[in-house]
Order: structure tokens, then C-alpha cells, then sequence
């Protein structure tokens, strides 16, 4: 029996959008497994994902925007990879019929929630990253982005707190900060993140609570950046 025949027509469909057929359709269900349905649930592999999103718009900013400089770089990719874009993306993709949600997350509008689908669409980057490496990942990617204007001038957009202070530890050469889940608030459908933010060479954290894990990290971040900048 093919892999494929496990998955319903609509996850088939899915597959048909991705450009991709699992080998294993478990990551697919997974990767749309929000912590309110499941134990098995995507924020692993949404982590994941994360990281594999990053590196392949890294790679096709570093081709497409030759002339600009690292800092410049990054504060582009902080513009393509926030949760506003990766919400529309997964929304063009066809993905708040198909999550997994706990009852109270789905009647509470969780299937609209942009930070759900955020971390939805880098889950489902992930599964792929996970069911066939990088390079098709990395496809995905591209072909994701590849209706998103993509230019020099989106640099001139204001920073947020991760990439500010991403900028700001680049510019001294140390280590890029760690980010931390350290508890959540709330039920599964309404919850707040609690996020640690550490500094390695500081041997200093700071915290910070927001709706989702994102927001909870641009909070950290912000404490951070307050902290960091009575040093200079």
C-alpha cells in the first residue's frame, strides 16, 4: 500500500499544493496537530521549521540581493519571515480547514488565528525538512516565496526586538541570543507564553509573556535589548 493512501483527500490535495508526497504521512497529520488537540501535537517540528524557513530565505536573499550588506540581509528576512507573511502564506495554501484542533481552540476561532498558522506553515516546513532534507524543503520555500516582492528596500522597514538584537550582538561578534520556553498560562486554547531570553557571554536572561511563543520572544527580546544597551 502506498504511504499516499493513508492521508484523506484533502491532505492528498495538500500534498499536490506542496509539490511533495510524504513517505511518511505522520509528519503531514503532525506538522497541522495543534497542542489543544493532541500530545501529538507540531511545536517540535514547527521549531524545526523555524530554523530550516530561516536558512532557505537566507539562502535566496543572499542570491536575489547581492549588493547588500549582512545587517541589511537580515532585517529583509525579519520582514519576509514574520508571522503577518507566514499567516497569509498558509492561509494561500489552504491550511486553516485542515488543522487539528482541540474543540475549545476551534470554537474560539483558532483556524483564523494568525500565530497558529504561522506556526502552522513552518511546521509543515519542517515535516518536510524531516521527510526528505533540505533541499526539498528549501524548494518549498522558494516556491512559497516566490509570488511575496522581494527588494532592497524593504531594509528601510523599523526592526523588531529579535532582529535589533540580533543586529546589535552581530555587531560585537558574540553569540546570537537563546530563546526559551519556561511555562504557559492559561488553556490550551487562550494561553500565554512565558519566554526566557539568554545571553550566553552576559550570563544574564530575561523574560517575557506574550499571546503565542513569538510574541513572547519579541517581549524577551525588548527586555533584553533594554538591558544590553545600559552596557554601551
Amino acid at each position: 500500500m502506498r504511504a499516499n493512501a493513508s492521508l484523506s483527500p484533502d491532505l492528498q490535495a495538500l500534498q499536490k499544493r506542496l509539490e511533495h508526497e510524504f513517505s511518511s504521512p505522520r509528519l503531514l497529520q503532525q506538522a497541522l496537530t495543534h497542542r489543544s488537540f493532541s500530545a501529538d501535537h507540531n511545536e517540535r517540528v514547527e521549531f524545526l521549521g523555524d530554523s530550516v524557513l530561516n536558512l532557505a530565505v537566507a539562502g535566496l536573499l543572499y542570491e536575489r540581493l547581492s549588493e547588500l550588506p549582512e545587517g541589511d540581509l537580515s532585517r529583509v528576512r525579519a520582514n519576509l519571515v514574520k508571522q503577518d507573511t507566514l499567516h497569509q502564506l498558509a492561509v494561500q495554501l489552504g491550511l486553516p480547514a485542515l488543522l487539528r484542533l482541540g474543540e475549545g481552540e476551534a470554537k474560539s476561532g483558532g483556524r483564523k488565528r494568525p500565530s497558529i498558522l504561522a506556526d502552522a506553515l513552518e511546521a509543515v516546513i519542517g515535516a518536510v525538512y524531516l521527510d526528505a532534507g533540505f533541499d526539498k524543503a528549501s524548494q518549498l520555500v522558494r516556491s512559497l516565496f516566490s509570488a511575496v516582492e522581494i527588494n532592497p528596500h524593504m531594509q528601510a522597514i523599523g526592526k523588531d526586538p529579535k532582529t535589533e538584537l540580533q543586529e546589535w550582538l552581530q555587531g560585537r561578534k558574540m553569540n546570537l541570543p537563546i530563546y526559551r520556553v519556561v511555562g504557559t498560562l492559561g488553556a490550551a486554547h487562550k494561553q500565554t507564553f512565558d519566554v526566557e531570553c539568554e545571553i550566553s557571554e552576559y550570563g544574564r536572561a530575561e523574560r517575557g509573556i506574550g499571546g503565542s511563543r513569538r510574541a513572547g520572544e519579541q517581549a524577551a527580546a525588548a527586555a533584553m535589548l533594554a538591558y544590553v544597551k545600559t552596557l554601551d
